[in-house]
């Protein structure tokens, strides 16, 4: 080339490469990692995160915080798709997954320091990681998956959610009932499920609903407000006065021809309400408009109507009442009709909320959760909603493990015990995978209170006499003690999601050794 630099990138660019590009990976993935520590256990605190708006959002839930925080750097956004994998995948278990996945970043950061390849630590922890995946399996309890056995799945999930101790009980029973209602021999039906929030109770007043539960206005007060053993029609039209695709004008040059006119239109829509009357519905959900006429009519009819209703609600009410969507008035026969044990309108505030209940197809169910104010309803939402998940893992994905710790330090301790048969540089990235998994336990024993090098120790000395001991957080602080007694019960699926997610999003970090930016 003569002696003349080459310019490749554009002057604007910029570019980090080798040491400098690992470690600031590396810190941006433990920045986001420690931002949700504090989070973890029964004992772990919450997050108020407030947006530019004014918005405010308090949550201890991993994926929630790691969701609303702005996050920019590209590397800490990959340790947000390890939550958010980890929320669709299983539901919970997201504040594990990143945690696991910084840690497994500061080993690495101190594997590199000592000059061990980047991809002897990516074969390491990828290798460590199967170890792990066996370990989980050895762990699974050999129980009978009993709705008290879910109860106690559902109630670890919850538990230090803003829930409360009391409630948890209560609310996990309820979210055993709506997993129970949904299930099949082909598994857990878990889009059948909908959770409804409505503040101005406390969270104890929350309720199972057999059935569903909607936000719509009657389109007339004069109705109803419950019907019983209802048949539902469902349409997907407007019903008002139908215009012409042709742009016409008629003149009118007498009384009679206007009065011709009006009562034409009148007896149009007086028409709908007939027409449903005579194919037998007694309420009627309109996606379309509903003309104030057609609704007067519907009155004298004594027919229940909503109009304008969305299409996430029509799905809603036709999983619950068997009901058929009809795109016309003209085609609605009696077939398409569903059924409702009983229909139901109450009135919260200004927001009137409509009970459909003992649907004939009872295929959904609907946890109607109460909550004092908006930010506990929302955090109690998103606590039902991992719950829910949980006990959908363990019945459909492999069963329960011990919670509190215990099975992170059965991992630690199996993957210390194979890695003597390991050789090379590839034995210090294994071993420093176990040392991360460690950081679970020792986290929890923080939260609660405890010392976590004692708590560690003790942990690993019962493991040494045959016990599955955790940290059970005990009055204002925590004990080493067996979580099964104590009903501490996490699905296996969550773990092992965990471990595979937080494993991925660090060696794809740690093989990073050039990052080239443009403005």
């Amino acid at each position: 080339m003569g002696g003349q630099p080459l310019f490749v990138l554009s002057d604007d660019s910029e570019r980090t490469s080798g040491k400098d590009a690992q470690s600031s990976n590396i810190t941006a993935g433990k920045a986001v990692s420690e931002s949700v520590r504090t989070t973890l256990g029964p004992r772990g605190m919450d997050k108020m995160l407030v947006s530019d708006d004014g918005d405010v959002v308090i949550t201890n839930d991993g994926a929630t915080i790691l969701e609303e925080m702005d996050i920019e750097h590209p590397a800490a956004q990959m340790l947000v798709e390890v939550a958010e994998t980890q929320e669709e995948e299983v539901g919970d278990g997201t504040t594990t997954a990143a945690i696991l996945a910084g840690e497994l970043l500061t080993q690495a950061e101190s594997l590199l320091d000592d000059d061990v390849h980047p991809t002897t630590i990516v074969e390491g922890y990828h290798e460590a990681a199967s170890l792990a995946r066996d370990a989980i399996d050895e762990e699974v309890l050999d129980v009978a998956l009993d709705d008290d056995k879910l109860v106690q799945v559902a109630e670890s999930s919850m538990t230090g959610k803003g829930t409360g101790d009391v409630a948890a009980e209560r609310l996990a029973r309820s979210v055993v009932d709506a997993v129970r209602q949904v299930e099949t021999d082909e598994g857990v039906n878990r889009a059948n499920i909908s959770i409804q929030t409505q503040t101005g109770a406390s969270s104890s007043a929350t309720e199972l609903v057999q059935g569903v539960v909607v936000e719509e206005d009657r389109a007339s007060e004069e109705m109803a407000l419950s019907v019983e053993d209802a048949s539902i029609a469902v349409i997907e039209s407007d019903l008002e006065v139908k215009e012409s695709n042709i742009d016409a004008e008629y003149e009118v040059t007498n009384v009679d021809q206007l009065n011709a006119a009006i009562e034409a239109e009148s007896d149009q829509l007086r028409q709908y309400a007939d027409d449903l009357a005579e194919v037998g519905a007694d309420v009627v959900f309109v996606d379309g408009d509903l003309d104030d006429r057609v609704a007067s009519y519907l009155v004298d009819h004594g027919i229940l109507a909503f109009e304008g209703v969305d299409s996430d609600t029509v799905s809603s009410v036709c999983a619950a009442t068997g009901a058929s969507r009809t795109g016309s008035l003209d085609t609605l026969e009696a077939d398409d009709l569903g059924n409702a044990e009983s229909i139901r309108i109450e009135t919260f505030g200004d927001d009137e909320l409509v009970f459909i209940e003992g649907g004939a197809a009872a295929e959904a169910v609907t946890v109607f959760a109460r909550g004092g104010t908006e930010h506990v309803v929302d955090e109690l939402e998103r606590a039902l909603r991992d719950a829910l998940d949980v006990v959908t893992a363990a019945l459909d994905a492999g069963g329960v493990v011990a919670g509190a710790g215990a099975t992170e330090i059965a991992i630690a301790n199996h993957i210390r015990e194979e890695s003597a048969g390991i050789e090379g540089r590839k034995q210090l990235a294994v071993e420093a995978y176990a040392d991360a998994v460690d950081v679970l336990p020792r986290t929890l024993a923080e939260n609660t209170g405890m010392d976590s090098i004692d708590a560690l120790v003790d942990l690993r000395a019962e493991l040494e006499a045959g016990n599955r001991y955790g940290i059970i957080s005990e009055g204002q602080t925590g004990v080493v003690d067996d979580p099964i007694e104590h009903g501490v019960l996490d699905p296996a699926a969550v773990k092992e999601e965990a471990v595979e997610s937080a494993t991925e999003a660090a060696t794809m970090l740690v093989r990073i050794d050039d990052v080239i930016s443009a403005s």
